[in-house]
């Protein structure tokens, strides 16, 4: 089954959020809605999509920045592992610190914890659990589709500096990845262009 997907920049961080919509009929998945919710309404509305949740893959404040203001339009419900909310719990200060105006995180209606599958609607998410940049990190597997976050970039990969980075935990989380997600796998990050898993492990130098 095809899976279209359409990027969106969003916000002062140029965060990728994405909709995922199946070939077969027009519902579709938010991911990492960051920033700029009317933009992200009016794709939706110009791909005339049907809206069934917003998933993230980690909850760093220029990836949900326009989560409660898209719960709210649509009147659907937000997904995030449970290992995320010490960041979420972290989300005020965090704007603070980036001399950003201060606001209420978004609250989380559905929170997953084991590597599994999440049903929605017609698609079938695989949670791909990748700690390292935050603790509860997860990439999202749809058909072949992965939805890194900013657990790996092209050329680069998440920094672990921030509260809640691990370096060493970010390159077993690598690691595996090279080791059980197909080559052929296109790799959807939360910044920058999209790549595939077998040019990173050619050209990223911290997968080679």
């Amino acid at each position: 089954m095809t899976v279209h997907v359409l990027p969106i920049v969003t916000g002062p961080f140029q965060e990728n959020a994405y909709l995922a919509w199946m070939d077969s009929n027009k519902t579709c998945i938010i991911i990492d809605p960051g920033d700029d919710p009317e933009r992200i309404i009016s794709e939706i509305g110009s791909q005339k999509l049907n809206p069934k949740a917003i998933v993230n893959t980690h909850a760093h404040l220029d990836h949900i920045g326009a989560v409660d203001p898209l719960k709210d339009y649509y009147n659907i419900p937000f997904y995030l592992h449970k290992d995320e909310a010490m960041i979420l719990d972290n989300y005020e200060s965090s704007l603070t610190y980036f001399g950003l105006s201060p606001k209420p995180a978004p609250k989380v209606d559905v929170w997953f914890e084991k590597e599994d599958k999440l049903f929605i609607d017609d698609f079938k998410i695989e949670l791909y659990k990748t700690p390292g940049h935050t603790p509860g990190g997860t990439c999202l597997i749809i058909e072949d589709n992965v939805f890194t976050g900013d657990t790996l970039f092209k050329g680069s990969i998440g920094r672990t500096d921030l509260p809640g980075g691990d370096f060493e935990l970010l390159s077993s989380s690598l690691k595996r990845m090279i080791d059980e997600i197909p080559d052929t796998h296109y790799i959807y990050p939360g910044h920058g262009p999209a790549t595939t898993l077998a040019i990173e492990k050619v050209e990223n130098p911290y997968l080679n």
